[in-house]
């Protein structure tokens, strides 16, 4: 399986697929602008069709691009905890870039920490790391040692959690027992910016040290 990235706007979210050319299928997660075409171009030129989308979270510029995915008949996943972010995103205009069309985002199917989640025959197990977000979740590739944690932690950093929903010290209890918990050679593969391995993040970040 080949995961590939792309940072896209209107604040440099990433966008992730997981492509597995010879089943010819392929799994997006998080939804930025642009995301629609950019998933759809890749999954052409790999030989692939779209089987799913995974929604990290509700935060807008994750799920900006979800409502094109739907229209596609997409299926889409994404945790309880964020249904009205999903459902009414809207609510979220206060601290989105101003002038953006946000429409709503139906889920298919919703995730739950500690689920086992098998798409395109890949094993896929599913952790809650609420505290930036409620319904943030990280999703785990054991077979690649790969887990896209959406904002939970970055390279050097943590998620905010001074939007509505956060909280310091879920955060912190989230990415100790979900994030860190995983083997160190892991590579996590954030919402914004370059990847890190949890061996990295344990030794050296300033906000939560292993």
């Amino acid at each position: 399986m080949q995961i590939e990235t792309q940072e896209l706007p209107p604040i440099g979210t990433n966008a992730i697929a997981l492509l597995d050319r010879e089943r010819g299928e392929c799994v997006i997660i998080d939804a930025p602008q642009q995301a629609f075409t950019w998933a759809s171009a890749l999954a052409e030129q790999h030989g692939c069709r779209i089987v799913a989308l995974i929604l990290t979270h509700g935060h807008w510029d994750h799920i900006l691009d979800g409502h094109q995915f739907a229209a596609a008949g997409i299926p889409i996943y994404a945790h309880r905890a964020d249904a009205l972010m999903f459902a009414d995103p809207a609510q979220m205009a206060s601290y989105a870039l101003p002038g953006l069309e946000l429409l709503p985002v139906p889920i298919d199917h919703w995730i739950e920490g500690g689920q086992g989640l098998q798409l395109m025959g890949v094993e896929m197990e599913i952790r809650h790391v609420p505290g930036h977000c409620p319904g943030n979740v990280l999703i785990y590739l054991p077979a690649q040692a790969a887990a896209i944690v959406g904002d939970a932690i970055f390279a050097g950093s943590v998620g905010r959690y001074d939007l509505p929903g956060g909280d310091p010290q879920v955060l912190q209890h989230s990415i100790r027992t979900q994030v860190y918990t995983l083997p160190d050679a892991t590579v996590l593969y954030p919402g914004h910016g370059g990847t890190t391995t949890v061996g990295q993040e344990k030794a050296s970040n300033p906000f939560v040290r292993g």
